[in-house]
């Protein structure tokens, strides 16, 4: 797909749980349907987050072409077992992935115009 200047960069980032995550994937999709020309969505998730994703995807349902995704390093403790410390991985999600989403935000092409993230991120306002 040739992007357009005048094209739109959305980046989306969840709160890494399923009942975050499938919602705003919805909505990214959505989005990237109705506005295949002019937005683009980078939607961004842990490396461990993208393996779950594409496990439990469809071929019946493909990803948008102007619809991507982008990982930061696995910072969070693992999806399986985590449970066992749900406290210890709140703190870690709001004191250890911040800096690398922002590492990436200064990567991404075109530059991202608007962030559409999950009311649990505070430190996503801060970006």
């Amino acid at each position: 797909m040739m992007e357009s200047i005048n094209q739109s960069h959305v980046a989306a980032i969840s709160h890494p749980a399923w009942g975050h995550i499938n919602p705003l994937l919805s909505l990214c999709e959505t989005m990237a349907q109705k506005n295949p020309n002019n937005l683009k969505i980078t939607v961004i998730v842990t490396e461990e987050w993208l393996g779950l994703l594409r496990r439990s995807s469809s071929d019946e349902s493909p990803t948008p072409p102007n619809m991507r995704f982008a990982t930061i390093p696995n910072v969070l403790p693992a999806e399986k077992g985590r449970r066992a410390d749900m406290l210890g991985f709140w703190k870690t999600v709001m004191t250890k992935m911040a800096q690398p989403v922002e590492q990436l935000f200064d990567q991404l092409e075109p530059p991202v115009r608007l962030i559409l993230a999950d009311t649990l991120l505070f430190w996503a306002v801060e970006i």
